[in-house]
């Protein structure tokens, strides 16, 4: 069966490929080299071969020579279109910078206002007390004052009454050693006395009215001043609060912590309280109290928003290289967690500490490089990393804006920039958060 279908092949192979005999000739001698079908069979299907391998190589060359190009015309209005958004992005960092130093100006000077307003208001306070005292030592005086008036006043009538029912007696008495002169002069006396308590009486009356006057300009001055003081709290206290609300974290835990780590001298202000005998307070006494608790709060989200990251690492030039979360990864390409954002800037920039806390990591960790970490309060940690430089050691304390390190390219990386993580509780959250929570603010 085998030998029937051989030699069916070889007969086909014979009829499209018939055996062929090359001669080579020369002088002496004539040789041939026998072609077999099966030869030129397996020499047809290598050329064919050959040419088919040709063929498609050129066709993927040109391909890619094609493909490539397109590649490279993309890869250019991508960069030119990522070089615009980066310089937009930069454009618009500066003028968040100029409002932020803008705003931190105003605040700086309305704190200073405040300062100034919460002394007068004091000072005004004083004076009215000293004011009503004085007031209710002249009412007394006056009221002394009427009734020894109107006592002299019935003196003198009763001494009156005397002379004209018994002025002949008074006569006979006076012819009997009683002098007139004497009594002349009693009457004068007491009619210099009458004379002088109207006119203190009238005095009293008139300094009473003044008083009253100032009393009432006085209290004018007042609800200027606190209306003045509550605008500016309302204006100072909203934009910190929203600061924090912002960025996630809850105001009234965070400022009873901040309250509760008051040490030395300062700490909340005290409520006022004017009156000694239990009379309940005034409008004005709550009112300031309720400018206290204000400045009370605005004072604890000062300090609480010294101890949050509410600040950039790098005051220098730079641009966002990478955002917070998944993207592709530039090693492997695979798809993998960002956890923190990326600045790039030249090698050796400055980087600074984003809110106070003491260093807990100044070293090398993998995948990292030279690495920082700074623990904050309310449970806040921050990452700087691949540094060239460090510039603080484990256990120090920072405070925001002191320089911990230098830009570099340390550990895992594809070029110069800072990871900038952090992280609450333990959990990487998206830096950009607390970033622009303070641009509305700063």
């Amino acid at each position: 069966m085998r030998t029937r279908l051989a030699i069916k092949v070889h007969a086909i192979m014979e009829h499209y490929f018939p055996e062929r005999r090359v001669f080579l000739k020369s002088d002496n001698d004539t040789r041939f080299i026998r072609l077999r079908p099966e030869t030129q069979v397996i020499a047809f299907a290598g050329s064919a071969l050959l040419v088919a391998w040709a063929i498609v190589a050129t066709a993927i060359i040109l391909m890619d020579s094609i493909g490539s190009g397109n590649f490279r015309e993309q890869a250019k209005r991508d960069q030119r279109t990522y070089q615009a958004r980066l310089n937009d992005l930069s454009a618009q960092r500066d003028t968040r910078a100029e409002e932020a130093l803008a705003a931190q100006n105003r605040f700086n000077a309305a704190l200073k206002q405040i300062s100034v307003m919460q002394s007068e208001l004091l000072e005004s306070e004083t004076r009215r007390l000293e004011l009503e005292t004085g007031i209710e030592v002249i009412q007394t005086t006056l009221r002394d004052t009427m009734k020894e008036r109107k006592e002299a006043r019935q003196q003198v009538a009763a001494l009156e009454g005397s002379l004209e029912e018994g002025g002949v007696e008074l006569v006979r008495t006076a012819s009997s050693n009683a002098p007139v002169d004497f009594l002349a002069e009693a009457l004068a006396r007491t009619a210099a006395e009458r004379d002088q308590v109207i006119a203190d009486a009238q005095t009293a009356l008139l300094e009473a009215d003044e008083m009253a006057q100032r009393i009432e300009l006085m209290q004018d001055q007042n609800d200027t001043i606190f209306r003045q003081l509550e605008e500016a709290m309302t204006v100072s206290v909203a934009p910190l609060d929203k600061m924090f609300r912002n960025a996630g974290m809850p105001t009234d835990r965070i400022l009873e912590t901040v309250r509760r780590g008051y040490s030395g001298q300062g700490g909340p202000m005290s409520p006022l309280s004017f009156s000694t005998r239990g009379e309940p307070p005034t409008g004005d006494t709550l009112r300031a109290n309720r400018l206290l608790n204000q400045m009370d709060r605005l004072n604890l989200y000062r300090i609480a928003a010294q101890k949050a990251p509410f600040a950039t690492p790098v005051k220098s030039s730079f641009r966002f290289t990478s955002p917070f979360g998944y993207r592709r990864d530039p090693k492997t390409g695979g798809r993998r967690m960002h956890s923190g954002v990326d600045f790039a800037a030249s090698s050796g920039t400055p980087l600074y500490a984003t809110a106070d806390g003491v260093v807990t990591h100044a070293g090398w960790q993998s995948g990292y490089g030279r690495l920082v970490k700074i623990q904050h309060e309310f449970g806040i940690e921050t990452r700087y990393a691949h540094l060239s430089r460090l510039r603080v050691k484990v256990g120090e304390r920072v405070s925001r804006g002191e320089r911990i390190g230098d830009m570099g390219a340390s550990g895992r990386v594809t070029g110069v920039h800072l990871h900038y993580e952090v992280r609450v509780g333990g959990k990487a959250v998206n830096p950009m958060i607390y970033i622009k929570a303070a641009n509305d603010v700063f």
